[in-house]
């Protein structure tokens, strides 16, 4: 069955000047669906933020007519932030929920190609993520290139693009709290319960390259110790 109602989560810690861009790619994937009656809500949770996020949040959310849900945390973690937005968009009837991280821009056919996989039986779907090549210094990008196999049944699980029913969810036990790999040992329970799966490239979206970000072992740390 093609879910009715999408809840999109995004945890963000001082991202005033990428979150514009990872919205308005979210707002053009929410669009697609919702010219098929879906709803989607998404969720922004803000943790422990000290710049202007929120307000270029709210801002850019009003400007693309995007339901937009603010939480503020100061969790301090990752997998808290993503937690509490989950189960906000739970609360909010939410029977499919979608995931990217503040500083991440999702294709147009994001949130279209997870219904699909979502009606067609799967519980989870696993998206792949690639750097933005604009923060990369020549020849790095090649060099990431070189070690990742981009392709349908890749072995990557990245927070920025997962997607999981409710059901899946509740069977993982849910996002843990945690400063890293909370998307990894979420998506290693649900497929311990049983849940059908699917690892994809078809939903491959960008993320920052930079070397400084918030997570520690997260994207930016691995970019990091590959590219230095």
């Amino acid at each position: 069955m093609t879910p009715a109602r999408l809840g999109v989560v995004i945890p963000a810690r001082d991202e005033e000047q990428l979150l514009p861009r990872c919205l308005v790619s979210v707002a053009a994937a929410a669009a697609i669906v919702e010219e098929t009656g879906t709803h989607v809500s998404v969720v922004l949770v803000l943790d422990s933020c000290t710049d202007g996020s929120t307000a270029a949040a709210a801002g850019t959310a009003a400007e693309l007519g995007l339901e937009l849900h603010l939480l503020e945390t100061s969790a301090g973690n990752v997998g808290s932030a993503r937690a509490e937005g989950v189960a906000y968009a739970l609360e909010l009837n939410a029977e499919w929920i979608a995931n990217t991280d503040a500083d991440t821009v999702v294709p147009g056919n994001w949130l279209r190609t997870q219904t699909e996989l979502a009606e067609a039986g799967y519980g989870l779907v696993l998206g792949t993520v690639v750097p933005d090549a604009r923060d990369l210094r020549s020849g790095h990008l090649a060099l990431w290139q070189d070690r990742h196999v981009l392709a349908e049944g890749h072995p990557y699980i990245h927070g920025a693009n997962l997607g999981f029913s409710a059901r899946a969810y509740r069977a993982g036990g849910g996002f843990l709290p945690g400063v890293s790999h909370e998307d990894v040992e979420l998506v290693e329970r649900i497929k311990a319960a049983g849940l059908s799966w699917v690892a994809t490239d078809w939903i491959r979206a960008v993320t920052s390259g930079r070397r400084d970000g918030r997570a520690p072992d997260g994207f930016s740390s691995y970019l990091q110790t590959l590219l230095n």
